[in-house]
């Protein structure tokens, strides 16, 4: 069943960029998500570098999910 408002992880509530950033970097549809905390952990990086990338894909403009 799909679950767009809790990482399915660690429950935590999940804000668009979550969802937007699990769909780029793991699976475009993905119904299930992890937040930004449990996917940095998941990818082995830090908080910040999910953080950074979501930025960059925001200000470069030229991904949908970051509109």
């Amino acid at each position: 069943m799909s679950n767009f408002s809790t990482c399915k992880k660690c429950g935590a509530k999940l804000c668009q960029d979550d969802i937007a950033i699990y769909k780029k970097l793991i699976l475009r549809t993905a119904d299930e998500f992890l937040c930004i905390d449990c996917l940095a952990e998941y990818l082995g990086v830090s908080r910040e570098a999910i953080e950074q990338k979501i930025r960059y894909f925001r200000e470069s403009g030229t991904c949908a999910l970051f509109r």
